[in-house]
């Protein structure tokens, strides 16, 4: 039985993650502070395959001793997004940047196999008319993207690893985010029934968390075929501006008003359109497209009885 440690688990993509892992019977341990949500993982604490601690990733003593412990490590735990990074500088660095300083030290020492996942957000603004490889320049704008830009770099020094750039996620997950871009769309077109639009032309490439963990999940079944390589991780069929995105949640909800603005700033500046053709010559393929997404998330958002709060 493989030994799985995942930092910051019962996040958006780390609940998920884990649960599919417990059900294909891998021994998982999650460590997580528990900072939005502690309700995502309930459904899994009667299973022999799940070991959760409530911990810090800072937690130097405790990290040691889970490195040790397990095969693969999957870190998880960060401050996700640009507007978090920005109000928690300290804690942005201190747990995106140094706390895998420290992992990768005590990893590295030990052979442990590393999935890392960072975003595609580093590059930053592509250029336009060519879509954004793994070898383009990475021209992180943020805080965020910067951390975890230099994080990837300490991870990918160590050849026991596998990195994913990340295109933006969407879709249902137990610890449910409405901050990212097609849920936030959604929400707020149910909600408000109507989009307004900063920049719409901005171009941006998605994936489905169900396919982010699958994706994942395909690279422990392969490691040693994807070891010392990133990997753009999207969909191919969702290179979409803005726009376009809003068009296709309109033809879903009919009755929704786009309205453009023209004089003012998106204050999120990332416009680019990625290739993920290296991944899929290795043999993984995200599937879920766009629409089903878009789908989904009405439903969600539609029969939800709980309150969604957008914790950012």
């Amino acid at each position: 039985m493989k030994k799985v440690l995942v930092t910051g688990g019962a996040g958006y993509i780390g609940s998920k993650l884990v649960t599919k892992l417990v059900n294909y019977n891998y021994k998982v341990t999650v460590i997580d502070i528990l900072k939005f949500s502690s309700k995502s993982l309930n459904h899994l604490f009667n299973s022999k395959n799940f070991n959760f601690i409530k911990g810090d990733v800072r937690n130097k003593k405790l990290m040691n001793k889970l490195i040790n412990e397990n095969e693969y490590i999957i870190p998880l735990a960060a401050l996700v997004g640009a507007p978090i990074c920005e109000k928690n500088k300290k804690e942005a660095v201190s747990v995106n940047l140094n706390s895998i300083k420290h992992l990768m030290k005590v990893a590295s020492k030990k052979n442990k196999k590393i999935i890392y996942l960072t975003t595609n957000s580093g590059y930053g603004v592509g250029e336009k008319d060519k879509y954004c490889d793994e070898n383009s320049p990475l021209n992180p704008i943020s805080l965020y993207g910067k951390t975890k830009v230099q994080a990837e770099n300490i991870v990918m020094n160590y050849k026991n690893s596998v990195g994913f750039r990340l295109a933006t996620v969407f879709g249902y997950s137990y610890r449910m985010r409405t901050d990212l871009l097609v849920n936030n769309f959604v929400f707020n077109s149910l909600l408000d029934k109507k989009l307004t639009l900063f920049e719409p032309h901005f171009r941006r490439n998605y994936i489905h968390v169900n396919d982010v963990v699958d994706g994942i999940i395909f690279s422990m079944n392969n490691f040693n075929k994807l070891r010392s390589n990133v990997y753009n991780l999207g969909l191919s069929s969702a290179n979409l501006t803005k726009y376009k995105l809003a068009q296709k949640i309109k033809k879903e909800l009919k009755y929704l008003k786009i309205k453009i603005v023209h004089n003012k700033k998106d204050p999120d500046q990332r416009d680019y359109f990625v290739s993920n053709r290296k991944i899929e010559k290795r043999g993984f393929k995200a599937k879920i497209t766009i629409d089903e997404g878009i789908k989904e998330l009405i439903k969600v958002f539609s029969n939800s009885n709980d309150k969604i709060i957008n914790n950012y």
